[in-house]
C-alpha cells in the first residue's frame, strides 16, 4: 500500500525509548483505511483497519476493554 500521502500521528503516551506507535489514515475513493505502525520500523509491517473496525477498537479502548488484561 502506498502511504506517501498519509499524515502520521505519534501516540500521546509514547515514551522516550521509542516504544510507541503511529496512526495514519489512508483516504481513497473507496473510503478510509486506518493504519498503525511501529515508530522504530516505519517501513515495516502495518496493521490496517476499516472505519467500522477502527471505531470498534477505539470504543473498546475508551470503555477500558483492554485495561490490565493478560493475553
Amino acid at each position: 500500500m502506498d502511504v506517501t500521502d498519509v499524515r502520521w500521528r505519534k501516540a500521546s503516551y509514547s515514551n522516550s525509548n521509542g516504544s510507541c506507535v503511529e496512526v495514519g489514515v489512508k483516504r481513497t475513493s473507496a473510503g478510509e483505511t486506518y493504519l498503525v505502525r511501529d515508530t522504530k520500523d516505519r517501513s515495516g509491517p502495518m496493521l490496517a483497519f476499516t472505519t467500522d473496525e477502527w471505531n470498534s477498537f477505539t470504543a473498546g479502548v475508551k470503555d477500558g476493554e483492554f485495561d490490565h488484561k493478560t493475553f
